[in-house]
C-alpha cells in the first residue's frame, strides 16, 4: 500500500535539449539531479532543472540548488 499521493511524484526535473534530442529525468534527491544535470551540461547539452514549486535553475543556479 503506498502513502499519500504526493510521496510518489519526484521533486526534481532534469529537461536536456541538444540539436534534435530531447530528454527528461526525475528525481527526488537534490543531489543526484544536479550531479546528473552537472555532468550532461559539460557534454554539451542545455539543460534546466525544475523544483516542485515550478522553480527553473540553470546551469549557473545549480549551486544555489544545492544550498537551498
Amino acid at each position: 500500500m503506498h502513502g499519500n499521493a504526493r510521496g510518489c511524484a519526484l521533486a526534481y526535473k532534469m529537461i536536456a535539449e541538444r540539436d534534435n534530442e530531447k530528454c527528461s529525468f526525475a528525481r527526488e534527491s537534490r543531489l543526484l539531479i544536479v550531479a546528473k544535470a552537472k555532468v550532461w551540461a559539460s557534454e554539451g547539452w542545455k539543460v534546466v532543472i525544475t523544483d516542485q514549486d515550478g522553480k527553473a535553475y540553470a546551469p549557473p543556479d545549480f549551486d544555489q540548488l544545492l544550498a537551498a
